[in-house]
């Protein structure tokens, strides 16, 4: 009786419902921690920081403080600098101050590198011996604040801290906890990023390494230094394996292929590369170059033409997609089709089905297209210079092969085999190259691509015959100014503003300067800002206001 009337005692009552409120905030707790957790798993590439001060956020508004921020303690923890900062509305938002010299606030480093944590409801709980961290927290502004250490491995790499910036606030013992557990996803995440960035300082050491021994040497031809080659498409960089790898994905199947690139890179080899290991191999591929043709006759040449159906049609004339029935039709420049035949054409990648210019019988073939095109095609679409549904037709497979001054890797390589090529027909043959000339090959940007390399090393091969030395000369190639004496600030900025005048300035998108470079749009604009590139003002035009 008596243990009825103590489960029904008001006190009771209370007691249960403070402890449903407690399981309540765990189970909040608990549901934070790990939806933060999990956004740390696998962040992308220069993710880290963003999802940090996302995560600070959260938490501070889960908290209902203020104020949230990350400290790094340097490698012999002598001093530290405020990394992440979130501040709610109408809370003074300070930069990242700069390295906090340990003898500023001794108390607090001790504590911290001592693995102890902090917290207190009002400044006067801190010890007479912590006068200097008085002043701080004073002159930031701070009620209260709970700071726990963050460890990897056992040593302290920084400190996460929870201010309350409007009103004085109790830590319980359970808070600072589960503070603690924040603290090591925190620590867990800044780790990673460390490790990821002394790696990419160690790669890119190593490259540099790896090139400087290379201009020291002079090269010498060695056919096992030839790398990845793939029939009449030389190379071994990374672009180009990804190139050749699509290729052979595509090309069993029936699929239209629609390559893009830079003129010069060398799509026509890439479409015949498709070819040959389809199953239409046994029947030649027709090429038609849709810039070449005159628009009047480009409709005869496509899908031919009865005798008598326009002035001078003296003949029957067979269209090149009826020659390659059962085999594949590579239309060369594809964007400078004439906008009123590309209805036609996209019937026949629809239908497999044209008529003859002049006629009005059904024509059937079965045709695999291959298109090829250096112009932006989605651009002409926005311009409506391009059918969208065409474009969409065609884009059923892209495949990009990058220009070579994405691909460095591959400029040796091609330079040894088309000397190889020019020693049977012009000869002598090379055996070496003046390193100074292997220098200047590989920083030229080559904006004609392999074309203009090939271009190039023929003319430099008629120039060197009977001499000892083969020898380049780029003067005459339209190359840029040298950049010799400049500092890697100079050259990164001549490279960017090469690439933004290719893009017309246009830095984020499909075929923007950011993926042309391969950089997030954001990391370029930062890199554009540091480097003080501006968009230059056209004539006549005002400039924009600062």
């Amino acid at each position: 009786m008596s243990q009825r009337r103590e489960r029904s005692s008001p006190l009771a009552a209370v007691a249960r419902r403070g402890a449903e409120i407690e399981h309540g905030k765990a189970v909040k707790f608990e549901k934070l921690l790990t939806e933060l957790s999990a956004a740390f798993v696998t962040p992308a590439e220069g993710e880290v920081d963003d999802k940090i001060r996302a995560a600070l956020e959260r938490l501070g508004e889960f908290l209902g403080t203020q104020r949230c921020g990350l400290c790094q303690f340097s490698e012999d923890q002598s001093k530290f600098r405020l990394t992440h900062l979130w501040s709610a509305d109408g809370i003074r938002r300070d930069r990242a101050v700069d390295w906090l010299l340990g003898d500023r606030l001794p108390w607090y480093t001790r504590r911290m590198v001592a693995q102890q944590n902090l917290a207190f409801s009002t400044v006067d709980e801190l010890p007479p011996e912590a006068k200097e961290e008085r002043q701080y927290i004073v002159d930031m502004g701070i009620k209260s604040s709970a700071i726990v250490p963050l460890t990897v491995g056992g040593k302290v790499i920084g400190t996460f801290a929870v201010d309350s910036m409007r009103e004085h606030r109790a830590w319980p013992e359970a808070l600072l906890k589960r503070l603690a557990l924040f603290g090591g996803v925190f620590a867990g995440a800044i780790d990673r990023q460390r490790k990821d960035a002394h790696l990419r300082k160690a790669y890119e050491e190593i490259k540099r390494l790896k090139a400087q021994v290379d201009l020291e040497n002079t090269y010498l031809r060695d056919p096992l230094e030839l790398g990845y080659k793939h029939e009449e498409i030389v190379g071994r960089s990374s672009g180009l394996k990804e190139v050749l790898l699509q290729v052979e994905q595509v090309a069993p199947t029936n699929s239209t292929v629609l390559v893009q690139g830079e003129t010069g890179t060398g799509k026509e080899l890439v479409a015949r590369r498709i070819h040959a290991l389809s199953r239409r191999a046994s029947r030649p591929m027709i090429k038609v170059n849709c810039a070449a043709l005159p628009s009047t006759l480009v409709e005869s040449e496509l899908f031919g033409r009865e005798k008598g159906a326009y002035t001078g049609a003296l003949s029957r004339q067979t269209g090149r997609f009826e020659i390659a029935g059962g085999s594949t039709i590579f239309l060369d420049e594809i964007g400078e089709l004439p906008f009123d035949l590309q209805a036609k054409l996209l019937r026949v990648l629809q239908d497999g089905e044209f008529e003859r210019l002049g006629s009005t019988r059904t024509i059937k073939v079965d045709v695999r297209v291959i298109a090829a095109t250096n112009r932006d095609l989605s651009e002409a679409v926005r311009k409506g210079e391009f059918r969208e549904d065409l474009f969409y037709r065609l884009n059923v497979f892209p495949i990009t092969v990058p220009p070579l001054r994405e691909r460095p890797d591959d400029i040796l390589p091609l330079v040894w085999f088309f000397l190889r090529q020019f020693g049977q027909s012009i000869g002598p043959a090379v055996d070496t190259i003046p390193r100074k000339t292997i220098a200047d090959l590989m920083i030229y940007p080559w904006p004609g691509n392999v074309r203009e390399l090939r271009n190039v090393l023929e003319r430099a091969m008629i120039r060197s015959r009977g001499r000892r030395t083969f020898r380049v000369d780029l003067s005459s190639s339209g190359a840029t100014e040298s950049d010799e004496g400049l500092t890697l600030d100079d050259v990164q900025k001549r490279h960017i503003v090469r690439v933004l005048d290719r893009t017309r300035w246009r830095v984020r998108g499909k075929n923007g300067a950011a993926e042309v470079l391969g950089m997030k749009p954001t990391t370029l604009e930062g890199r554009m800002d540091k480097l003080g590139i501006r968009r230059p003002v056209p004539k006549g035009a005002s400039a924009p206001a600062e």
